[in-house]
């Protein structure tokens, strides 16, 4: 079964060379002639094939990444061409060739610079997979990726730090400008492409520009990173760990090719659930390896830990932290540190409001899960105006700590006690605010400073309408 988000799974996206609508995967069946037909009876254990020659159990279809890959329901030939370099195959590849170059200095070919950037929800994943705590798995982690042949390994606090700052600043100057125009959040990949595809230039407006953590990352890395080794970003090998799949395609976009450097930003992601299957293939478990201490490039002191929480929220805090700081920047209200969201329909669809002198001015909501977005961008096309001022949105059913790559349940434990045990190793991390020396630094030493044309080269990204098909290959029959 595909762990795309909801958002590419169920949406008639057309590709360009074999229009298709449906998820098919082609099994073969060994049929026998039967002068009287056969029929299909449903048991307990499967579907059977009932004919004079005997009863034939069916194949199961099973629907596996490259399958969903290989079919044209959501995403484009070209986008499939460029996932294949997104595999633990193709890492496994990379890095043995790597390590091969290495041991082979005289081969006149430079060994590349390995570096792992791990996002904070797969942590999370992998210390209830394997009974740690977070900051243990983290180390654990980088104990192994070193094995593997990692020469950095990094946290994404910084890129999270640098996302909000620019999505705050980004809401405040557009409600400014226009409060009548609500902005939504730009750092699920899965809704981006299902806005892109399926919206267009009705919704592109409403989203914000500010690039993913991910994306950030690769900036980072491939910029500032190389530029302090003294090596061109081409040389280094960019692998980050995310809890989607999703993430696969942002990566994979033109947009986070560096003509410059002539490298992706991010060259390959790898998932919580493939990390699991790579120990699997090993029959390793993640305490088998020597703990080691992630790399902190970007400044001369370190924080205090390498694995933090952004607000409460479990998919990078946007709505409470813009809130927060809205709120006091336009309004001059102070608000509680731990917001109250209210919940409507169902509890992945919460709101917030802020009232003085008795008017409503900011409301701000929190939307997971494709059925959310779907109402979401129907309100937004049923209204004159946004019915909200920000709204923070992925695609996954309880946001990123959900990711569809996520490791599934060992038992048979139900995926939403999961979830619900995965927020509380959350709520024990530390709180990051994202104004501190560390963003500082990289504002003032790198990006000549906040609000300058090269942070906002560099920090945003642009978003493209896709024109739908309308051929007679494309009909439902």
């Amino acid at each position: 079964m595909s762990r795309f988000s909801g958002a590419l799974q169920l949406t008639d996206l057309d590709d360009f060379i074999t229009p298709s609508q449906e998820c098919i995967k082609p099994v073969t069946i060994d049929k026998t002639k039967s002068k009287t037909g056969a029929k299909i009876t449903v048991q307990a254990d499967g579907y059977y094939e009932e004919s004079d020659s005997g009863k034939q159990k069916l194949q199961k279809v099973e629907i596996t990444l490259q399958d969903c890959l290989a079919c044209s329901g959501c995403i484009t030939s070209a986008e499939g061409v460029l996932i294949t370099q997104q595999s633990q195959e193709e890492l496994l590849k990379v890095l043995r060739e790597n390590q091969t170059l290495k041991a082979n200095d005289d081969s006149g070919k430079e060994a590349r610079i390995i570096v792992f950037t791990i996002s904070t929800q797969p942590l999370l994943s992998l210390a209830h997979r394997y009974q740690l705590s977070v900051e243990e798995t983290a180390r654990h982690l980088a104990g192994y990726l070193r094995q593997l042949g990692a020469d950095y390994v990094l946290c994404t606090k910084i890129a999270d730090d640098l996302a909000l700052l620019e999505c705050r600043q980004e809401f405040v100057e557009r409600f400014r400008n226009n409060p009548e125009l609500g902005m939504l959040s730009s750092s699920c990949p899965g809704w981006v492409c299902y806005a892109e595809k399926t919206h267009g230039s009705f919704i592109l407006p409403h989203i914000a520009t500010t690039r993913s953590p991910q994306q950030i990352m690769g900036v980072l890395v491939k910029q500032l990173l190389a530029e302090k080794l003294g090596v061109p970003g081409s040389r280094i090998y960019h692998v980050t760990l995310m809890p989607c799949y999703d993430k696969k395609l942002e990566a994979s976009r033109d947009d986070f090719y560096s003509e410059v450097n002539e490298s992706r930003d991010v060259d390959c992601v790898i998932t919580s659930i493939e990390v699991e299957q790579m120990l699997q293939t090993e029959e390793q478990t993640l305490q088998q390896f020597e703990p080691s201490e992630l790399d902190w490039p970007w400044t001369d002191q370190q924080p205090e830990s390498m694995v933090w929480a952004h607000e409460a929220t479990m998919s990078g805090g946007y709505a409470e932290h813009i809130f927060k700081y809205a709120a006091k920047e336009l309004f001059s209200e102070e608000t509680p540190n731990d917001l109250q969201f209210k919940a409507l329909r169902n509890r992945d669809f919460s709101e917030i409001s802020l009232e003085k002198d008795g008017k409503t001015v900011l409301k701000f909501a929190i939307a997971n899960g494709f059925r959310n977005i779907q109402n979401l961008v129907q309100k937004l096309k049923r209204g004159k105006s946004a019915p909200y001022h920000f709204v923070e949105v992925m695609a996954c059913p309880s946001g990123c700590i959900n990711g569809g790559a996520q490791v599934r349940p060992t038992t048979g434990q139900h995926v939403r006690e999961l979830t619900q045990q995965l927020e509380e190793l959350y709520k024990q991390l530390p709180r990051s605010d994202p104004d501190n020396t560390h963003t500082k630094q990289i504002y003032s030493e790198f990006l000549d400073g906040p609000h300058t044309d090269k942070s906002e080269e560099l920090l945003h990204t642009k978003y493209h309408a896709v024109e739908k098909l309308n051929t007679a290959l494309n009909i439902k029959w």
